[in-house]
């Protein structure tokens, strides 16, 4: 009678099939089993640690009016959204705070979610951008444009989620008090007047996955993004401490509000006057109501009880934003110069003649920098070749370029 081939006890596999075969007392482990043994070891413990570990996020207060002071640097003007912004993430830390240390108290503080309305070009992404600078909380932004209604091609509302725990290293305590920026939320506005009378994919159906996560619950979220499925490992987030901001250019909501606003009132005792600077900025007077009819849901409404708005740029501002933030137009293409050792040197009326462009073609902050680069192509392509230390753009230069670039044949609105 053949004795038993030595083989492993776990796998089964004989001694000619593996590599080592480590003796025990009673049995045998063969090299791949001790492989898949040490990645559950590992696994469990970080399991473990991620329960019990403290984050490395620790939170640092800053007073409301710090913070607009920080904004302040990056962004010009838009006190309003920038006060209601600074006063919003200033009461999230203070409700986790009050959660940590003060957890037997009957008042329980509920957060304030928010949603931006604005021109395009006005400043909601370089605020949230700003923000996500100075605050020490995971911050996420997401685009509410790539999402689905579950089951259709897409992705999940969850994997907006999946971005803030990216951002901590998948640090969930981390995650579960962090800031997320939604960006373009009026793209998921409801197609029809009529709810629910065909399936609306990316629009309704986005809006109402997101209620509950916007409220707070327990949230199964996958790891790496996507769609969900049965064989995959998901990760439990509770979304009651994670602020979010929302943000839109809600493209024709001023006529909404011109309505509701009655600006076109005609008799002998109207102010003109008022009524031409009330046209001016019409989303200084937006309101739910306004929102509700461009085609977000009343129940997502109801979790965003925080709307601000922010005004269109005017030329003034558009001079400051060429020159004055930390990261001004005009010191970047300084500093691109500066490191092919050439000085650049703007002079006063060709910087007024850029704003007057971008005031002409209605592209906000945004259109400045389509601008410059219409206008210094030539430039940035010809000087690095040359011996050139100087370079002095003047408005003549400025003119001559500008008529020859894409951007002079658009048609102003």
């Amino acid at each position: 009678m053949a004795k038993n081939p030595l083989h492993c006890s776990f796998c089964g596999r004989n001694r000619d099939e593996v590599k080592i075969l480590i003796a025990g007392q009673e049995g045998h482990i063969c090299e791949n089993c001790v492989e898949h043994a040490r990645e559950i070891i590992e696994q469990e413990l970080m399991v473990r640690d991620e329960k019990t570990a403290p984050s490395s996020f620790k939170l640092t207060v800053k007073k409301p009016m710090e913070i607009k002071k920080f904004l302040d640097e990056y962004v010009i003007g838009q006190d309003e959204a920038k006060k209601v912004l600074s006063v919003a993430v200033y009461n999230h830390y203070k409700r986790l705070q009050q959660k940590s240390e003060n957890t037997g108290s009957e008042i329980e503080i509920e957060k304030s979610n928010i949603v931006m309305v604005g021109e395009t070009g006005t400043g909601k992404t370089l605020l949230a951008k700003s923000i996500a600078r100075m605050l020490n909380v995971p911050f996420a932004i997401v685009d509410a444009t790539v999402f689905t209604e579950a089951g259709y091609v897409g992705e999940d509302v969850e994997s907006i989620l999946t971005r803030l725990l990216q951002v901590c290293n998948y640090d969930v305590h981390a995650a579960e008090r962090g800031i997320v920026y939604i960006d373009e939320i009026d793209k998921i506005a409801r197609k029809g007047d009529n709810p629910s009378i065909t399936r609306d994919v990316s629009g309704e159906g986005v809006q109402q996955g997101m209620l509950k996560l916007l409220e707070g619950t327990d949230v199964l979220v996958p790891p790496q993004g996507g769609r969900k499925h049965p064989e995959q490992k998901l990760i439990k987030i509770n979304t009651q401490n994670i602020l979010f901001i929302c943000g839109g250019a809600f493209d024709g909501i001023d006529k909404i509000i011109a309505r509701r606003v009655q600006t076109n009132t005609i008799g002998f005792n109207v102010d003109k006057d008022l009524q031409e600077n009330m046209k001016k900025n019409l989303l200084r007077y937006v309101n739910a109501q306004d929102l509700k009819t461009f085609g977000l849901i009343p129940e997502l409404l109801g979790r965003l009880p925080v709307t601000t708005h922010l005004d269109p740029l005017d030329a003034p501002t558009l001079r400051a934003i060429l020159t004055e933030p930390k990261n001004a137009l005009i010191k970047q293409y300084k500093r691109l110069f500066e490191l092919e050792g050439i000085h650049l040197q703007i002079e006063e009326d060709t910087l007024d003649f850029m704003v007057e462009k971008a005031l002409e073609y209605k592209l906000g902050a945004r259109g400045l920098r389509s601008i410059c680069e219409g206008i210094l192509t030539d430039a940035m392509f010809e000087l690095p070749s040359s011996k050139e230390t100087t370079f002095t753009l003047t408005l003549e230069y400025a003119k001559r370029k500008f008529d020859k670039s894409k951007l002079s044949l658009l048609k102003v609105a």
